[in-house]
């Protein structure tokens, strides 16, 4: 737990956070910067100028510190995934930003830890309020630089809302314990207080929402915290900070930190290691999971982890098959496959292979469409970037090099350079890499079995286990296969399992903690046990 005091030589010179308005910005003269910038450089610098069509009021991008927007030395371009065209310019933040950002949020945790809950409470519910006013603005900027379809973007928004109001609500719920013990004179307590500065780290498939169930929890609980989203998709995070300032959230409580890919390195070791970060939440791949770990041990920071998925989706004899198909559309398409709980591997029993491979390929054939996000009708965008699509076409091409059938795609698509056809494989078998590599593409590859035992050991022989589905009607099958998949998540006879109420994240090298629900707040407060004695 943080402890709030004067740190001297901790390699960061001290910030003057002022009142908004007043005074130049508080990290100028740390970072070398000019406190009077010339006239109009702030408008140029602090705005992206976007394709017509989207917001300019919420297209920053210019970093967020200490309530105020800090330009960098460098900046670095963002594309739309689907045309290539540049959306903007966007600071380019380092090591000495990074530091600055956290020096404002430890000096703001000292005072926002003191925040009444129901004062913290108003203040995510007026930001929640914004985003939903603002939603369809918000919804434009994920489509522009994620490439998701205008509708999912649209659904991201309000998922990601949800998470502010949640939280807004669960900050009035922080409650302790009385215990007692065998002592007359004694009474024992136990009290919950935040941890302190937190470094979030997110990723680009959900740009929005996956700050707002990290952030929403850690305000709640009285932590502020540093923000670096993903560079494929920094602008939702830099609407998210104009939305936060709106709303009234204190200066130094919510900070952005937008970097270059070249830059992620340095700016995240020093996000992770920084003295004063009490906690660090990420969400991305299990192997910068890793490096993130070992910056967190040396330190011994508290660390919630969401890592990656392989998630095995089992249909059984026993399943209604147009249910089971209509749930792995929705379970392996959704954000072109980008997500981190789609199916990755179908699991069929022999008993109804066949129908449930043809009615799948019918499905994808019929009810999908590749397009650009904005253009209505679209169901599927754009991969994220040119690295991505090679992935999908290199567990395609290995599958069909070792007997696997395409049913349907498995081709780049014509409409551009990161699309791909929605591609469906049969034939499939263990020794192939689309079995046990993530594709985190609209690659559908179906396994047969024949026992149930057979099925959940393939399921379980991943080592990530974040979430898991599978289609059955026998009730005894249903609590032997939930209990036995080695998951932290699973659904049963339905295929989209996220929602605010709910716990998020997995077991084994999926991750560490839970999201969401009214344990995701545990994951920002500390426990503290006080004796009162002499009674």
């Amino acid at each position: 737990m943080a402890t709030c005091f004067q740190l001297r030589g901790c390699g960061a010179q001290r910030l003057s956070l002022l009142p908004l308005g007043r005074g130049p910005c508080p990290c100028a003269g740390y970072l070398g910067l000019s406190t009077q910038p010339k006239p109009g450089l702030a408008l140029l610098r602090g705005y992206a100028q976007g394709p017509a069509g989207l917001p300019p009021a919420l297209l920053r991008t210019d970093g967020f510190v200490g309530g105020r927007w800090l330009p960098a030395r460098a900046v670095f371009p963002v594309y739309d995934p689907a045309s290539g065209a540049e959306l903007g310019k966007v600071a380019d933040c380092g090591a000495p930003e990074a530091r600055a950002a956290v020096r404002a949020a430890y000096e703001a945790f000292c005072s926002w830890r003191e925040v009444s809950a129901k004062e913290r409470s108003s203040l995510l519910r007026k930001w929640y309020d914004l985003m939903i006013k603002n939603k369809e603005d918000l919804a434009k900027i994920i489509t522009a630089e994620n490439g998701k379809p205008l509708k999912e973007a649209q659904g991201e928004i309000l998922y990601s809302a949800l998470f502010l109001e949640w939280f807004s609500e669960e900050a009035r719920r922080i409650y302790g314990d009385i215990i007692y013990t065998p002592a007359k004179d004694k009474r024992s307590l136990v009290l919950k207080q935040p941890v302190g500065v937190a470094t979030v780290i997110t990723p680009w498939n959900f740009p929005s929402a996956m700050i707002t169930r990290k952030v929403g929890a850690a305000l709640a609980a009285g932590c502020t915290v540093v923000v670096k989203p993903a560079e494929d998709t920094p602008l939702s995070a830099l609407a998210l900070a104009e939305l936060a300032k709106q709303a009234g959230i204190p200066p130094g409580v919510y900070n952005v930190v937008p970097c270059s890919r070249k830059k992620a390195k340095e700016v995240g070791e020093a996000l992770c290691t920084d003295p004063l970060v009490s906690k660090i939440s990420f969400t991305g791949s299990t192997a910068t999971g890793k490096i993130l770990l070992h910056y967190a041990a040396d330190s011994v920071k508290r660390v919630s982890m969401e890592l990656g998925g392989h998630a095995p989706f089992i249909v059984f004899d026993s399943a209604n098959v147009d249910q089971a198909v209509a749930g792995a559309m929705a379970s392996k398409f959704r954000n072109s496959g980008q997500t981190c709980v789609c199916s990755n591997r179908f699991l069929v029993q022999r008993g109804i292979h066949d129908s449930f491979v043809k009615k799948l390929a019918e499905a994808i054939k019929r009810d999908l469409r590749v397009g650009n996000g904005f253009e209505e009708g679209t169901t599927q965008g754009p991969l994220i970037n040119e690295k991505a699509i090679e992935k999908v076409e290199k567990h395609v091409s290995d599958a069909v090099s070792k007997g696997a059938t395409i049913e349907t795609g498995g081709k780049r698509h014509r409409f551009g350079k990161n699309f791909f056809e929605p591609t469906l494989l049969s034939n499939v078998t263990w020794d192939m890499l689309c079995s046990h590599e993530e594709t985190f593409g609209p690659l559908a590859p179906v396994m047969k079995f024949d026992t149930e035992e057979e099925a959940v050991a393939i399921a379980n022989a991943a080592d990530v286990g974040l979430a898991g589905y599978f289609y059955s009607q026998d009730p005894a099958q249903i609590w032997r296969v939930a209990e036995q998949l080695e998951v932290g998540m699973v659904g049963v006879n339905e295929g989209l399992i996220s929602t605010v109420e709910c716990p998020f994240g997995g077991v084994k090298q999926s991750g560490l903690g839970r999201e969401g629900s009214k344990y995701g707040i545990d994951e920002y407060l500390e426990l503290k046990y006080v004796c009162y004695g002499g009674l």
